[in-house]
């Protein structure tokens, strides 16, 4: 009887230690898995290399491929204009008249003078060859043979002297109809009918720019250009200043075609260290005007494989350095220092810090920490659009 009493006794000692055992256990089960950090779940991409061309947008002027200055080449009164101010004329076109009749005069008058000057060498000639004949039969003196050679050659000269004068008579005439020499667009007219035209006016009847082509001038910096000549020597391009040139117009709207730099000044402006460039545009549906302002995107730098990351994966630590986070093998964060390069649609070239083929963190960056455990997922990279 006493037995029984000290188990029971024994029993209600024990059962309150093995529920306080039991709680305990469970508390540290909870606080353990409470102290157990969980994946941070973040954004992330791959790096791979692209080819990149790194532009400058230069201000730049349109001018005409060609301009031509109609100057009349003889005086007179105009008597017809034969253009439209505004339209397309084409090479050789009549574009004014002038009065013909004192053309047409000096044309016969020459033509006259040159009939004479034959007429006195068939003459001339029969006495040269009448005193030859003598002067062989020594009938008539040397003397008379000489005289008659001389008067031959004067009457030959003579010939040749009347030939010229009608042949420039004759261009005279054909100068009082005033041509375009150039295919292009014609602008207003700075002489009317019953003007006098005058071949020592300083001023053009009329002005012809050729514009289906159009030349932009802008001034890009020298050192641009070195970058350029640097970065090209490491990939397959030929020639880096044969790069296509992208043309904005001046509503900052892109333009349908592209550019080729022709022409760069062989100098350095001294004050600005800047350089004359100029760029050939097709204009066929003659959007671009002579005078007009445009933007030119000139390359700067090409790049056969370089990284580019979102313009929202970069951060800055606290003395404004940027950094990237970095996905490490073991699925951690890793902050790391880079070296930027320009902005390029919203993407910064990765001059160094990145390596190929490395994962960095786009979304969530801003939630994690050095070492912290990431749960990745893949986001699309924005389109780069001036690569």
């Amino acid at each position: 009887m006493q037995n029984v009493a000290r188990f029971w006794i024994f029993c209600m000692l024990c059962v309150p230690l093995l529920l306080l055992l039991a709680c305990c256990t469970e508390q540290d089960v909870e606080a353990n898995a409470a102290a157990e950090p969980k994946p941070v779940r973040v954004g992330v991409m791959t790096a791979q290399p692209q080819a990149v061309t790194v532009y400058d947008e230069l201000p730049g002027r349109v001018s005409a491929f060609r301009t031509a200055e109609i100057r009349p080449q003889v005086s007179g009164i105009i008597q017809k204009k034969l253009f439209q101010e505004g339209s397309f004329v084409g090479a050789d076109v009549p574009l004014f008249q002038i009065d013909p009749s004192p053309f047409e005069a000096d044309v016969d008058a020459a033509s006259a003078a040159l009939s004479r000057a034959e007429a006195e060498f068939v003459n001339a000639k029969v006495k040269f060859e009448r005193a030859e004949l003598l002067s062989a039969q020594k009938i008539t003196s040397d003397e008379a043979l000489n005289n008659a050679t001389a008067t031959l050659a004067q009457a030959k000269a003579s010939v040749a002297e009347a030939t010229a004068n009608l042949t420039r008579r004759k261009l005279e005439l054909s100068n009082a109809t005033i041509r375009s020499p150039i295919s292009g667009m014609i602008g207003q007219s700075f002489m009317t009918e019953g003007g006098l035209a005058s071949s020592s006016g300083s001023a053009p009847l009329a002005v012809i720019q050729q514009i289906d082509q159009v030349y932009v001038d802008v001034r890009q910096s020298s050192m641009s250009l070195e970058s350029l000549r640097e970065t090209a020597s490491g990939s397959d391009v030929e020639d880096p200043e044969k790069l296509p040139v992208k043309i904005k117009t001046i509503t900052d709207k892109p333009y349908a075609h592209t550019g080729t730099i022709v022409f760069s000044d062989i100098s350095v402006d001294s004050a600005t260290g800047s350089l004359a460039i100029r760029i050939v545009v097709p204009n066929s549906e003659n959007q671009l005007m002579p005078g007009m302002f445009v933007r030119a995107l000139v390359p700067r730098e090409v790049h056969s494989a370089a990284l580019l990351v979102p313009q929202e994966a970069v951060m800055r630590d606290l003395t404004g350095k940027p950094q990237l986070v970095i996905v490490t093998a073991k699925k951690t964060s890793e902050k790391r220092l880079v070296e930027l390069g320009p902005l390029i649609d919203r993407n910064y070239l990765v001059r160094r810090g990145l390596s190929a083929g490395e994962t960095i963190v786009v979304q969530g960056q801003e939630r994690v920490r050095s070492g912290q455990l990431l749960e990745t997922l893949p986001v699309q990279p924005a389109p780069d659009t001036q690569s």
